[in-house]
């Protein structure tokens, strides 16, 4: 039996509301509020189902941000969760509190990457009733099209396994998943740039798909990883990255901001190492979170990739920087990074290096190694995270 009842639509855009970072793509849509209120009285409509207790753990997921929800607002994250997983178009959600179920909703997009279908910037609706909501999602993939994404997923997954040796450490789980994302993704703006699909189905995305292809990965192989959204000066269009917990201490990594080709000149995928546990206090000038949910606190610098590879200097003298360099050269390294721990040792360092020429130096002894007659060197920096490039 068919009942007719009123009801209030409201028209939202996911991309936002997510706070996904990186550069938005709203698609428009076919349906019009009044037809998308018509289509929903004319179907039959079911009550809401019997309020249950919550899992608190789908057994399978992390899901971090789920556990800082109401009790209520757990609930509905359950039930879109389940109602995304079976590409449901109509989610029938036991509230209707538009607030708490638009922030249950941004809570399950960050903490469930893997429904990807739902995560490029979709136009979604919620038409709420007298005692229940009608949560419409819009879908960006069929699910036979979503069944071939999800298997190179898998793919990527043995990928990433067959490079980790049994017993290795967390931090080489999360050095080894940072280059793998950063070596099979360019940083492109296209229709699926904003979710996993597009890293591991196109090769391309932009930080809201490195992001998320990070924690998928990072999930699998058992490490807490967060997708954080927030701000970035380098940027007005938002941005995404991690929070990742090695040994019981907290650190940032960011892919995206790892994955820039164009400043070593060398081509291909290099990353940049700067991103990988940067240190916390340099790291939080450069970007920062939105403030809806809590985050874990990050102060440790002891997986630092420049505190691990003994490259971090914590004052300025050519000998020891001229040492470093050359005993790297000695073992066939034709690209050497050096950081130093405070703004004048930095400064210190590149002016002797790059504005007193000294680099030549390096360049001669590079060439007496190599036995050659010439060779063309390049430098570059980075002032925000006080790092010296070397390339030979």
């Amino acid at each position: 039996m068919k009942r007719l009842y009123k009801g209030l639509l409201w028209i939202c855009l996911a991309g936002m509301l997510a706070g996904m970072g990186g550069c938005s793509y709203v698609r428009d849509t076919v349906l019009s509020a009044k037809e998308t209120v018509e289509a929903v009285r004319k179907r039959a409509h079911t009550p809401a189902a019997t309020k249950e207790p919550v899992a608190e753990t789908d057994g399978v997921h992390q899901e971090y941000y789920f556990k800082q929800l109401s009790d209520n607002e757990k609930r509905t994250y359950r039930e879109l969760l389940a109602g995304i997983q079976a590409f449901e178009d109509e989610i029938l959600v036991s509230d209707i509190d538009n607030d708490a179920i638009d922030r249950a909703y941004r809570a399950l997009l960050k903490d469930h990457q893997e429904v990807f279908w739902v995560h490029n910037g979709q136009i979604y609706y919620k038409t709420i009733n007298k005692g229940d909501t009608d949560f419409m999602p819009s879908y960006g993939y069929t699910q036979e099209e979503a069944a071939g994404i999800q298997g190179a997923m898998e793919q990527a997954y043995q990928q990433v396994a067959a490079l980790l040796p049994e017993g290795v450490s967390t931090y080489d789980k999360v050095r080894v998943v940072y280059d793998y994302v950063i070596g099979c993704t360019e940083y492109v703006i296209n229709e699926n740039d904003q979710n996993i699909a597009g890293v591991f189905d196109q090769g391309q995305a932009v930080c809201a798909g490195y992001a998320g292809a990070v924690q998928y990965l990072l999930e699998r192989l058992g490490v807490e990883s967060i997708y954080v959204s927030g701000e970035t000066k380098m940027s007005s269009g938002g941005h995404a990255w991690n929070i990742v917990n090695i040994d019981g201490s907290y650190y940032y990594v960011d892919a995206t901001n790892g994955d820039q080709p164009d400043l070593l000149g060398l081509g291909g995928s290099v990353p940049l190492y700067d991103y990988l546990a940067p240190f916390p206090g340099e790291y939080s000038q450069i970007c920062w979170p939105d403030e809806e949910f809590s985050l874990p606190e990050c102060t440790a610098v002891d997986y630092n990739y420049y505190m691990m590879n003994g490259n971090c200097f914590s004052s300025y003298d050519w000998d020891t920087l001229y040492g470093y360099l050359t005993g790297q050269i000695s073992q066939g390294a034709h690209l050497m990074r050096v950081k130093y721990m405070d703004a004048d040792s930095y400064q210190a360092a590149y002016t002797d290096l790059v504005v007193n020429g000294r680099i030549e130096e390096v360049a001669r002894y590079y060439m007496d190694v190599q036995g050659i007659p010439q060779v063309e060197y390049h430098y570059s920096n980075m002032d925000d995270l006080l790092t010296l490039y070397v390339m030979m």
